[in-house]
């Protein structure tokens, strides 16, 4: 089952699949206008998830969000429940303060699933059926209700990540907030920005006050997550792309070539072209 609406006034589209026989995503290339940000629940067993050329375990019973500039495939869609969306339907980053996922489900640079417990495993299976009836309900408050039932969808799966990885109510709290917002703006800023002190003057604190922050909440170091991120779009780049390593360094804020074939290898232990290469043969 796969289930589609386009909202007339904004273009904004909001997906719903369901047991489908198939369903993948290739932002590089077929879907490249398409910027749908993607949570998917594993109702059935375990299987092996591909995302940007990554062989994953996906576990059974969990839900895994993905940033629209992904790209993956699954072993098993027919066990896969799906909730599509982009940000001309419902934009998370102008809608924060309502569902507080920015930086947290979305754009950290890392995959996380989520564990659904039995009586989040009702929740979910209410949401998919609501879901299923808006959807199938033609009238002139859909849009609002679907809205509604996203939304609804985002604060769950928020609170069940925020139960699993941050367990201690204390630690969601301002501080916290402060490194979505690290997260958010490393997303918008790693391909020209790399230093630490750029994004610690945005914040308005001081590279070592974000440094021990991060540490407050055994979180990688700051000036990690920047290179990790750089690294995961230069293996996309390398993956999906016909471009060169010249080109690639450049796009990714690098002045020289060379410095960045040094910095690839240093990350991955392959040079660009060695890596390219290496994906090639798999």
């Amino acid at each position: 089952m796969k289930l589609f609406l386009t909202d007339p006034n904004s273009g904004g589209h909001l997906l719903l699949l369901s047991e489908e026989q198939y369903f993948d995503r290739l932002f590089y290339s077929r879907d490249r206008d398409n910027k749908y940000f993607t949570i998917v629940w594993n109702r059935g067993g375990q299987q092996v998830v591909t995302i940007d050329g990554e062989e994953i375990d996906f576990p059974s019973q969990t839900i895994l969000p993905l940033m629209f500039n992904q790209s993956f495939f699954f072993e098993q869609t027919s066990d896969l429940v799906a909730w599509q969306f982009n940000r001309e339907f419902y934009c998370i980053i102008d809608h924060d303060s309502e569902v507080s996922c920015v930086g947290f489900l979305f754009g950290i640079g890392r995959n996380f699933f989520i564990n659904v417990n039995e009586s989040a495993h009702q929740k979910m299976l209410l949401l998919h059926n609501m879901f299923i009836s808006e959807m199938n309900t033609s009238d002139n408050v859909q849009n609002d209700m679907l809205v509604m039932l996203l939304k609804r969808l985002i604060i769950t799966v928020t609170q069940l990540a925020k139960s699993e990885y941050l367990p201690d109510p204390k630690m969601q709290n301002d501080r916290f907030h402060i490194i979505r917002k690290f997260n958010l703006l490393v997303e918008g800023n790693f391909h020209n920005e790399h230093s630490v002190n750029f994004y610690a003057r945005q914040l308005n604190r001081s590279p070592k006050t974000l440094s021990n922050l991060f540490a407050i909440f055994n979180q990688k170091t700051p000036i990690q997550i920047i290179q990790e991120r750089i690294i995961i779009e230069a293996k996309r780049l390398l993956y999906y792309t016909d471009k060169s390593a010249k080109e690639i360094t450049y796009e990714l804020g690098f002045e020289d070539p060379a410095y960045f074939c040094n910095f690839f290898k240093k990350h991955t232990t392959y040079s660009p072209i060695g890596f390219r290469n290496r994906k090639s043969i798999a």
